[in-house]
């Protein structure tokens, strides 16, 4: 039964840890994207796919 005491204080030490990291690194601005926003609108194109032609061929009399 300690095993499991010790076990869950280190995973929950090293939660506290991971999570100080990733405060950290949001408050340094290392999640910040600046240079995406401006070419998206470069590339919108690119991501429309064309439209297949209908392969049915209607007759007109």
């Amino acid at each position: 039964m300690s095993v499991i005491y010790i076990l869950l204080s280190i995973s929950i030490i090293i939660a506290v840890v991971f999570f100080i990291a990733f405060i950290t690194a949001v408050r340094k601005g290392q999640f910040d994207d600046s240079y995406t926003p401006s070419v998206r609108m470069l590339f919108d194109d690119e991501l429309v796919k064309k439209q297949p032609k209908p392969s049915i061929k209607i007759k007109k009399d």
